[in-house]
């Protein structure tokens, strides 16, 4: 069974999130606080960042059992990361936990032991910032992700296949994208193809949809594209998926659309769930 292979420090996996820029990530995301679409990414990755770097720590520090890449795309295309991980592609764990562009003090509700909620501040660290402007240039990113994914899986031949996670609102700008997302899933590790998992918060409405195992019901030509791209979720993924309470097959797709705030959190966590640390 593919997508098994242990995940160590001498044989480390890689996580490729590819963060839509483009002017149109200023619009509101649904829910019950509306929240800028650029805004609510940025934190969830953030977040993401702090829980792997707590996940992979252990008594001597932070192991380096995945290297991470964020790759803005909308006036440019390149690393999103701020501060002094600037311009840099693939980090290891350990230096992403250890180089923040800051530390934000953010308000949070924790019960106060007598059945009610009180506010307190905690630390929010940031690697990456809210940025809205330009197009959609999704071609380019996919192909700068797959010349990661090329490397990677070079170096690293045994080990469990990239993850590359697309989180976009509109319509590719530069062309058709599903060419370039099958050359990403055309390099693999001994362990199984490179996965590509898509977000797709579109404007055209509809009823939001998450892990999908066909197109059905999706509202246009467009998210069924981005659902064609996407890798179908593997056996593990898919168990934590179910246990989360998703309806899942064996033809479940990593794609979810005009999700809320909580749906987007979930999608990144499910995505990004690994098998077994050494």
């Amino acid at each position: 069974m593919p997508y098994t292979a242990e995940i160590s420090r001498t044989n480390p996996s890689c996580f490729i999130f590819l963060v839509d820029q483009s002017t149109s990530m200023t619009d509101a995301i649904g829910g019950e606080t509306p929240q800028r679409k650029a805004d609510v990414v940025a934190d969830a990755i953030n977040r993401l960042l702090t829980e792997l770097s707590v996940k992979c720590a252990k008594e001597e520090g932070v192991r380096d059992y995945f290297h991470i890449a964020v790759i803005g795309y909308g006036a440019t295309v390149g690393s999103a990361y701020s501060g002094a991980l600037a311009n840099r592609d693939l980090v290891p764990l350990s230096e992403v936990a250890d180089n923040p562009a800051r530390v934000d003090e953010r308000s949070k509700k924790v019960p106060d032991g007598a059945g009610g909620l009180v506010e307190t501040s905690v630390s929010f660290p940031v690697w990456m910032d809210p940025v809205a402007h330009g197009g959609t240039p999704m071609n380019r990113a996919l192909k700068y992700a797959e010349t990661l994914v090329a490397g990677w899986t070079e170096r690293f031949p045994g080990g469990f296949p990239p993850i590359v996670i697309n989180l976009t609102d509109g319509e590719s700008t530069d062309g058709d994208p599903t060419e370039a997302a099958t050359a990403i899933c055309s390099h693999a590790s001994a362990d199984g193809a490179a996965l590509l998992f898509n977000l797709h918060v579109s404007a055209s409405g509809g009823t939001p949809t998450t892990f999908p195992d066909s197109p059905d019901g999706l509202p246009d030509s467009y998210a069924g594209t981005l659902f064609g791209m996407s890798s179908p979720l593997p056996t593990h993924m898919r168990s934590y998926a179910a246990s989360q309470g998703q309806r899942v097959s064996e033809n479940t797709r990593g794609f979810v659309y005009n999700a809320d705030i909580t749906s987007v959190v979930q999608f990144l966590d499910i995505g990004t769930r690994a098998t077994e640390l050494r």
